[in-house]
């Protein structure tokens, strides 16, 4: 799966000029043309609307509802742009004649040198893109005691707290919260427009990110949990020179909504060294002016965002929301399990007219957990969306595999740049569509180049060990980074031979039939704590949740019709990914094509 990959480790110059958000991604547009698609394709956008007059859009309303206010707190993510906040809002009051109090939290956090020993212990080796869970607290960064004296003043008529952990001070004020997506983010990271929680040095983004995964969202995803019941206006902060707010009651709702109903987050996208043509070809709305598309974040949790529309303004929020307020109602009898993590993920990995995907495994329950500080583990399935003649996935060793041989030829060609003969020690199996390759914990493997892949796998998704990258370089034309120690740390070296054809590749069964319809199990492996089936129906059919969570996707039709018990409905079309959660109780499918429809559902065992 996708991981922020090193390159030389150096510093940006901090005088340089720098874009505010690097991206071939286009921005979310504020607001939309139209309700919603003329016709049932591919909604790069997907919204769950609230009805008029729930969010507002600009910086001149949001100063008018501070100044009925006169005291507030703006807390937030990292990555906002906290001055052109600040700046807008000003603008509006100095305009009204009024004089503003504003106090940053950025002025209290603790020296930089302080905090980079404090979070040093959690980011690993420097030259590694992995570090473990940070065990801190957000206030544990700023000078709280100094912070939590600052009082509003007099003299003033508008007092504003604003940054990040601006909540941890105890003003009697209504709290703003900013909410900013993680793509864009990223994009901002890799602009160099921002930087990490107290730090003022731009390093390379694969530093940058292992920071904002490790320490950063963990701390403010925390802090975020913490404050949600106080907090009073959600807004998102993606967009540079505009903002569209609302009240949280409104938001709750919002999630309440959803939680009875589906669930679609709003995808992105992302080029690659070995990304193919398909998404490119098939999703209309994607910007096409980029070399290839190696990954789409189909439901890729801790980086997606769900989209509230209102008067057709945007309102994008972090996934993490829904599962503070409403994880009960996703899960059903599994929340208590899975607490605020949604444990399944849904991506494409293209290579179709692209390369093959790097050889792989991915790390052990018990390694992640010690190493990593994660809580579950990264086992994985291929399901073969789509594909060329030919096409092939490396699964198992071969019967004779020689682990040192192994090694030795990796170290080799890591050292001396020169091929593997992959073929000797690892397997491949012919790949047809509908094909549904199990991969656990500690198996190598990789999807072949001409394949469209919808990796349905436990939620965790930056842990892929590489052992071998076919020799090339990244889109940047630095190497791609290699993990043989941490591989063989993992690696089962007993899945070889015909025991990979026997337990590795799923054998559909038939478990149900109508006389328009079946269901057909695909089984997967025993360490995989989902499971996965295809409803295959011509006109419609009902399903029960039985109070668990569906993940789902058209994988072979034109369009389908959700109906939900509480009467919503929404049409998806092929390869959409949608959540029926486990509050909604039961729904209908209904065939808006030609052919017979094939809806993949993935759930918890």
């Amino acid at each position: 799966m996708i991981s922020n990959e090193p390159n030389k480790q150096t510093f940006y110059p901090e005088s340089a000029e720098l874009q505010l958000r690097k991206s071939s991604q286009f921005l979310m547009p504020i607001k939309l043309e139209q309700d919603r698609p003329i016709n049932c394709i591919y909604n790069i956008y997907p919204v769950c609307s609230l009805g008029e007059n729930k969010i507002f859009n600009g910086y001149g309303s949001l100063a008018l509802w501070i100044i009925e206010q006169k005291t507030v707190i703006i807390d937030g993510y990292t990555g906002v742009f906290w001055d052109k906040i600040q700046s807008a809002l000003l603008q509006h009051m100095t305009n009204a004649g009024l004089k503003v109090n504003w106090i940053n939290t950025a002025h209290y956090l603790k020296p930089k040198s302080e905090i980079e020993t404090m979070v040093k212990p959690f980011l690993g080796e420097p030259d590694s893109v992995w570090g473990t869970r940070c065990l801190l607290e957000l206030k544990d960064l700023y000078e709280m005691e100094l912070l939590t004296a600052r009082l509003p003043d007099d003299q003033c008529d508008i007092n504003i707290l604003f940054g990040p952990a601006a909540s941890l001070v105890n003003w009697d004020a209504p709290i703003i919260y900013i909410d900013l997506p993680k793509n864009e983010l990223q994009y901002r990271m890799r602009a160099g427009s921002v930087t990490n929680i107290g730090s003022d040095r731009l390093y390379e983004p694969f530093l940058m990110y292992k920071r904002f995964y490790f320490v950063d969202w963990v701390l403010l995803n925390r802090h975020k949990k913490e404050i949600l019941d106080k907090i009073s206006v959600i807004a998102d902060g993606q967009w540079i020179d505009d903002i569209n707010w609302m009240f949280k009651t409104d938001f709750i709702n919002g999630l309440s909504k959803i939680s009875h109903s589906f669930i679609r987050v709003r995808p992105w996208f992302e080029s690659g060294a070995w990304g193919g043509q398909w998404i490119r070809q098939h999703i209309q709305k994607v910007n096409k002016d980029v070399v290839n598309y190696a990954w789409s974040f189909e439901l890729i949790v801790p980086e997606n965002g769900l989209v509230f529309e209102s008067g057709r303004f945007l309102l994008e929020a972090s996934f993490d929301f829904l599962m503070f307020h409403n994880r009960e109602q996703v899960l059903g009898k599994h929340a208590e399990k899975f607490g605020d993590e949604f444990p399944i993920r849904f991506d494409f990995l293209d290579t179709y007219d692209g390369g093959n995907l790097s050889i792989q495994c991915h790390p052990r329950l018990k390694y992640i957990q010690d190493v990593f500080g994660e809580k579950i583990t990264q086992d994985e399935t291929y399901y073969i969306l789509d594909c060329k003649e030919n096409a092939q996935v490396y699964l198992g060793f071969q019967e004779d595999i020689d682990p040192a041989e192994f090694q030795n030829a990796l170290l080799n060609s890591q050292n001396k740049n020169v091929e593997v003969k992959i073929d000797n020690f690892v397997q491949s199996h012919s790949a047809q569509k509908h094909d549904l390759f199990l991969i656990p914990n500690g198996t190598i493997h990789s999807a072949g180049a001409g394949t469209v892949v919808l990796e349905i796998s436990a939620t965790p998704y930056i842990f892929t060990f590489k052992m071998y990258d076919w020799l090339r370089m990244d889109l940047d034309g630095n190497p791609r980074p290699i993990n043989i120690d941490h591989a063989f740390n993992n690696l089962d070296f007993e899945r070889k031979g015909n025991r990979v054809e026997q337990e590795l590749i799923s054998k559909p069964v038939i478990i149900e039939t109508g006389h328009d319809w079946q269901l057909v199990h695909l089984p997967t492996h025993k360490e995989h704590f989902y499971d996965v089936h295809r409803i295959e129906f011509d006109n419609e059919i009902q399903v029960e949740t039985n109070n668990c969570c569906h993940v789902m996707m058209l994988v072979e039709g034109e369009s389908v019709l959700l109906e939900t018990a509480d009467g919503t409905k929404q049409a998806f079309a092929y390869a959409e990914t949608f959540v029926i959660p486990a509050a909604a109780g039961s729904y209908k499918l209904t065939n808006l094509g030609t052919g017979r429809a094939k809806v993949i559902k993935a759930f918890l065992k």
